[in-house]
């Protein structure tokens, strides 16, 4: 699977799209009174990003979004999946559960028919955090130290998983050090119970580590080194490329390291075409007002949208892009690509699912073959194997 970008492009028209959608938007953008979506833990930078904007949405809008933290991406999606919130401020998370692994593959999940309103992307990295009086310097000599591993969240620890691909390292390299959250993990980092853990770089959860005894190191990814990326892309092809320069601890000259989207806007493909173009269209008009008002919320800017990325936008959203004057037809053909692998993976679920084993884990093993089956049948890379 290829991810692409297209940020230099959107970037040459957003000033112009900025004018034009913010003298339209406004009078046409239509919410309820009260949003709900869930987010990751208190003291995540996407539960304070979310914050944020719902600052700004009851500010321009009066419309209050109640803001529901989750530890792990299973407690996250699964209000979203029976309809009792509206969105999910996530992570890669969101490309697990519709692809229906990690997690997701058991009889209550499957392939989720997952839609993007919007995502962040900034100077932030997406990387593992590493206590200072360690002494690890690059990511190979986190050999035998402690790593955390969070508990039903696939997206935390695949992240971990292709870093240490990085350095060579797997996890049968580490010590495995499990917790119940994300904020839990990096608790055990300040509490000397574990060495590295995931993050954003500027979650604020990695302050109190770094102002700890302890501190707190990133390690970089070097852009020339070659195999290292080969191996970290084999396991996480949704990774790109990115000069990290904003976070806790990071040099002002900035480090090479990776990033994807994150918080990644998350709805249901059955929400209405209105709802989701107005809370896109709403997104666009309070960028302003709270791009300011936490870390990494300057991500959230038209400009760095990516919008070929591995889950389809949905139809409302992409109307409210259209209206902004950034929405292509070469967008519009990935998108429909994706549109399609969902159908190919629900459509493979719905046949397993009427003559699968009873037994889960019978269920989970066979459904890995069968997913796999299924999208080289219809011409796609099941990247995840």
């Amino acid at each position: 699977m290829e991810i692409s970008l297209r940020t230099r492009a959107v970037a040459a028209m957003a000033g112009v799209a900025a004018l034009t959608f913010a003298g339209v938007a406004a009078a046409e953008t239509k919410l309820p009174s009260t949003l709900t979506w869930t987010a990751y833990d208190t003291g995540s930078s996407g539960h304070a990003q979310s914050v944020a904007i719902g600052k700004a949405f009851k500010e321009k809008y009066d419309v209050n979004l109640r803001i529901l933290p989750g530890k792990n991406d299973v407690s996250r999606l699964r209000p979203l999946q029976v309809g009792k919130v509206e969105a999910v401020a996530n992570g890669v998370g969101t490309y697990f559960a519709q692809e229906a692994v990690f997690g997701f593959d058991k009889p209550d999940w499957g392939p989720q028919p997952l839609r993007l309103l919007m995502s962040s992307k900034g100077s932030a990295g997406l990387m593992v955090g590493v206590a200072e009086d360690t002494g690890v310097k690059e990511y190979k000599d986190l050999k035998g130290k402690r790593v955390a591993w969070v508990k039903s969240a696939p997206a935390l620890n695949h992240n971990v998983t292709a870093i240490l691909a990085f350095a060579g390292l797997t996890w049968d390299d580490v010590t495995k050090v499990e917790f119940a959250g994300f904020g839990a993990s990096w608790e055990g980092m300040t509490n000397d119970q574990v060495d590295a853990a995931f993050a954003i770089t500027v979650s604020g959860s990695t302050k109190s580590v770094a102002s700890s005894p302890r501190g707190l190191v990133w390690p970089a990814l070097p852009f020339d080194d070659t195999e290292g990326w080969k191996r970290m892309m084999a396991v996480a092809p949704y990774y790109t490329k990115n000069t990290v320069s904003a976070g806790t601890n990071i040099p002002k000259e900035g480090i090479d390291g990776q990033a994807y989207p994150y918080p990644i806007l998350t709805v249901r493909s059955d929400m209405t075409d209105e709802l989701a173009q107005s809370i896109t269209e709403a997104m666009l008009e309070t960028y302003d007002m709270f791009k300011d008002g936490a870390p990494g919320a300057a991500g959230w800017a038209l400009a760095n949208q990516t919008f070929e990325w591995a889950v389809p936008y949905h139809d409302g959203a992409i109307a409210a892009f259209k209206g902004a004057g950034v929405w292509t037809d070469a967008m519009q053909a990935h998108n429909d690509t994706l549109v399609a692998r969902q159908k190919v993976l629900i459509d493979a679920w719905t046949s397993y699912s009427k003559d699968a084993p009873s037994d889960e884990d019978a269920f989970v093993e066979g459904w890995a073959k069968a997913r796999v089956a299924a999208l080289e049948a219809a011409g796609f890379d099941p990247v995840i194997r």
